[in-house]
C-alpha cells in the first residue's frame, strides 16, 4: 500500500524559507520503477478554510503552480530517493496552513490549469507550516 509521509514544516518568520519533503514507499509494479507515481502535488488547508492545490509535478517534470504561491514556491522530487519536495521562499503570513503531499495514477490537475480537478486517491498526514508577521 502506498504512504506518503511528510516532514519539514515550522514556523517562520515572513520573509523567511522552508523546504517540505514528502517520503513515499509502498509502490509495486511499474510504480516502483519510476520510484513514484506518476502525479504528485502539495495540498493546504488553513484553518477555517478550503483545502487548495499548491503545486504539481507530472512524471515528464512538467509542474503547476497556484497563482498565489507563483514566483515563490518550487516544486521538485527525486525519484531515485523516492521524495517529493516542496522549496517554500518569501513566505507569508497567509501560508500558514497545514501542508499535504498527494500522489496518483491518474492526472488530477492539469498543467493548463490553475487548480486541480479532483483529489488525488493518495494522501500524507500533513505538515503545519506558520508564517508570523
Amino acid at each position: 500500500q502506498v504512504q506518503l509521509s511528510e516532514s519539514g514544516g515550522g514556523s517562520v518568520q515572513a520573509g523567511g524559507s522552508l523546504r517540505l519533503s514528502c517520503g513515499t514507499s509502498g509502490y509495486t509494479g511499474s510504480d516502483r520503477q519510476t520510484g513514484s507515481l506518476a502525479f504528485m502535488g502539495w495540498f493546504r488547508q488553513a484553518p477555517g478554510k478550503e483545502r487548495e492545490g499548491v503545486a504539481t509535478i507530472h512524471t515528464d517534470g512538467r509542474t503547476r503552480y497556484a497563482h498565489s504561491v507563483e514566483g515563490r514556491f518550487t516544486i521538485s522530487k527525486d525519484s531515485a530517493k523516492n521524495t517529493l519536495f516542496l522549496q517554500m521562499n518569501s513566505l507569508k503570513p497567509e501560508d500558514t496552513a497545514m501542508y499535504f503531499c498527494a500522489a496518483d495514477r491518474s492526472p488530477f490537475w492539469s498543467i493548463k490549469d490553475p487548480i486541480p480537478w479532483r483529489d488525488p486517491n493518495y494522501w500524507g498526514q500533513g505538515t503545519q507550516v506558520t508564517v508570523s508577521s
